[in-house]
């Protein structure tokens, strides 16, 4: 269940006034708990994607984004709500990791390691659902991996 920007406020021993001042809507404030998750995996991907074939770097950038993206609970339902709504900040702040993989893709399809015809949105919202997966089965990390590698068979040639 989702807490109302009241009650954070209120657990958090600010006014809410100051709350909504620095974070009109949800989305804004689950971004900003968000931000520095989303540098770092970005920062892991792109050092998956120096030292590791196109292959392995994608499939192991898909596993822990999956793995990442089921920490906090519910977020994989924040994620597919905010898709649906072009105005989210939760969009333009999670298109770095859109970006990533698209660029990871890329490569897998250039190296012809992956099939030509997959998006990095369809990607990025397959690992979403996955992460809802992992966090609702309760998943240990090689669990969440095998799943991700079963999901993801069909992505890679």
């Amino acid at each position: 269940m989702l807490a109302s920007l009241d009650g954070i406020a209120l657990r958090a021993g600010v006014g809410n006034a100051t709350l909504y001042r620095n974070f009109p809507v949800r989305d804004d404030l689950l971004l900003a708990v968000m931000q520095t998750s989303i540098d770092a995996a970005v920062a892991a991907a792109q050092e998956l994607a120096r030292s590791c074939g196109p292959r392995e770097a994608l499939a192991e950038w898909l596993a822990q984004l999956t793995w990442q993206l089921r920490i906090w609970h519910d977020l994989p339902y924040c994620l597919a709500t905010a898709r649906s709504d072009p105005r989210s900040s939760m969009n333009s702040g999670t298109s770095p990791l859109i970006t990533q993989t698209a660029a990871m893709l890329q490569a897998a399809q250039s190296a012809g390691d992956a099939v030509a015809s997959v998006a990095a949105d369809e990607v990025f919202e397959l690992i979403t659902a996955l992460s809802w997966g992992v966090d609702r089965f309760g998943d240990d990390e090689p669990a969440a991996r095998r799943r991700v590698r079963l999901a993801t068979a069909g992505l890679f040639t």
